[in-house]
């Protein structure tokens, strides 16, 4: 199949190939998804991500793309503000991993900071087609209030370690 027909063919007219992603890209798209102003707007990534993403982390497993907006949306509405710094990056090949650091404010508590790391894997049409989120969300909230922090963090290093 020559060229010509490829652009003409209906799959690659469905799915269009976008442009890969550089680890300097992800940083300039992920920096406008989150702002220190209030909360974060994640319409100019969507389009990144596959229709057929899967997203996972120690929470929950979304497939589809109408399932992580959604997810996308809930995040937004539950936070008064959140905002996410990337501390860094490293791509090879269709993977790329970020390193993060989330604070989210909720309605009724202090800020609180969330540790983590992001992979994505990307598809055959530089889209992200499976990403996985890991972080340590209950120790992270535990350790900002002062009197569970101690006793959350003896409990772990009882049982676990």
């Amino acid at each position: 199949m020559d060229i010509m027909e490829l652009t003409e063919s209906t799959e690659l007219a469905e799915f269009p190939i976008l442009e890969e992603l550089t680890s300097d890209r992800i940083l300039e798209l992920w920096s406008k998804t989150y702002n220190k102003e209030g909360k974060p707007d994640w319409s100019h990534i969507f389009p990144y991500y596959h229709d057929q993403i899967v997203f996972e982390d120690s929470i929950q497993k979304i497939e589809g793309i109408e399932d992580f907006k959604a997810m996308c949306n809930r995040l937004t509405e539950r936070c008064e503000q959140l905002n996410m710094e990337i501390q860094s990056i490293v791509k090879d090949a269709d993977i790329v991993f970020l390193q993060w650091k989330m604070i989210m404010s909720f309605k009724k508590y202090p800020s609180t900071p969330v540790f983590g790391c992001s992979k994505l894997t990307f598809g055959e049409d530089n889209r992200i087609i499976h990403q996985r989120d890991y972080f340590d969300l209950w120790g992270d909230i535990f350790n900002g209030i002062p009197y569970f922090r101690k006793p959350y963090r003896n409990f772990l290093r009882k049982k676990f370690g």
